[in-house]
């Protein structure tokens, strides 16, 4: 690489907050699909039509956001915006791509319980079918490329094991820990080269700060938990956003161990929240949004879906601050690798683990409900149907099924 072509990475051109928020807000109203997806439509919006940084570069800023806890596409979308316009157009990028589907999932939680009637209580049944296809989906294409060997492929094994004789946070972290600790015994890293550079407004002393914070509030909020109900909801929150490795469906069985096993949310409605998150554009981590609407303890409503959202959010973000000015250099340790090659596939184990409880056993009752969610599955799979069209498939298959009987 030229030394012209790293100095044109390096000093994109400057945009304005106003330019970053509309930009994303497009985005936010348009990007169906999951992660993945939105890093397609990021390239394409950002890279390939306005130009705002190369495509080497991109990949660069995608690499490093696959291989930190937290949702990879906000975070990438986080660090493009203040990329363009500083701090002030990381606040614009996430506001705007979280705020349309965010809003949505809320009306939805604060409407969801006054559906009656076998039509209303059909179509909420069909959102907790497909999310058996959806979670199955993930777990598919997640042990593909996590879990390409046989002994990776026993990490996620040991890790459904361990949560099959210690269920709950303390399981998945304690899967985690050990699937780290096998990974780098396994030392299957070799160290990535090192390409361009990525400068951002981050200076090691702020870095150093953020990660502080990261880690004094995985600390403390555990001891605040006991002062107050936001305080225990902002603590659960923040640590099941701390705990995303390997994409967003992952946090499925973080969010289901830290509200459902408490009793502050039912099964039932956090598969039927889950499902709708399928139906909307943007980030899945917006499911803290209706989570948080719908909590049995206040706060709850708009107060519960704003302490939810923000927490969720809040340790992608610290983290991804803290080791940008390192990033060249972590990036190109084979041991750090390794760690995060058995981290992985301890989570593919983890959402394995969901995908049977509570995923299937909440929402598959009989023959009928299993053929509805392999239906779905299929037209997953085979056909490619986009997620938010299984999802209308499936909320009128439920109300078929309910009509039927």
């Amino acid at each position: 690489m030229t030394d012209q072509t790293q100095e044109a990475e390096q000093r994109p051109a400057a945009g304005t907050p106003g330019e970053v928020f509309s930009t994303f807000l497009k985005l936010g109203l348009t990007s169906f699909g999951g992660p993945i997806a939105h890093l397609g439509y990021f390239r394409e919006e950002l890279v390939n039509r306005r130009k705002w940084l190369s495509d080497h570069a991109y990949a660069d800023l995608v690499a490093l956001c696959q291989f930190l806890p937290g949702p990879a596409s906000s975070q990438v979308g986080f660090a493009l915006g203040m990329m363009r316009a500083g701090w002030l157009g990381a606040l614009a990028a996430f506001t705007a791509f979280t705020l349309p589907s965010a809003l949505v999932l809320l009306v939805f939680a604060m409407t969801a319980a006054s559906i009656a009637g076998p039509i209303g209580t059909g179509a909420l049944h069909g959102l907790k079918i497909v999310a058996v296809a959806i979670v199955a989906q993930a777990v598919w294409g997640m042990a593909k490329n996590l879990c390409p060997d046989k002994e990776r492929a026993a990490i996620a094994v040991i890790a459904v094991a361990m949560l099959a004789f210690l269920p709950g946070a303390i399981g998945m972290v304690g899967a985690i820990i050990v699937g780290a600790a096998l990974g780098l015994a396994l030392g299957r890293g070799t160290g990535a080269p090192i390409g361009g550079h990525i400068t951002m407004p981050v200076t090691r002393g702020v870095a150093g700060v953020a990660l502080l914070v990261f880690v004094g509030l995985l600390v403390l909020l555990p001891l605040l938990a006991g002062q107050g109900q936001a305080f225990a909801v902002f603590d659960s929150f923040y640590r099941a956003g701390a705990l995303v490795f390997g994409g967003g469906h992952v946090v499925l069985p973080l969010l289901e161990a830290e509200v459902v096993r408490p009793g502050w949310v039912t099964p039932d409605a956090f598969l039927a929240g889950y499902g709708a998150a399928q139906a909307v554009p943007g980030p899945l981590f917006t499911f803290a949004a209706y989570l948080g609407a719908v909590l049995g303890p206040e706060p709850n409503g708009v107060v519960g879906s704003v302490i939810a959202l923000l927490a969720v959010f809040l340790p992608g973000f610290l983290i991804l601050i803290g080791v940008l000015p390192y990033w060249d250099q972590f990036r190109s340790m084979a041991r750090a690798q390794s760690l995060m090659q058995g981290a992985n596939a301890a989570v593919v184990g983890i959402l394995g683990a969901a995908l049977y409880s509570p995923v299937f056993t909440s929402a598959i009752g009989d023959m009928r409900d299993f053929t509805l969610a392999l239906a779905c599955f299929v037209l997953l799979m085979a056909w490619k149907m986009p997620p938010w069209g299984v999802v209308i498939v499936s909320g009128l298959g439920g109300i078929g099924l309910a009509l039927w009987t």
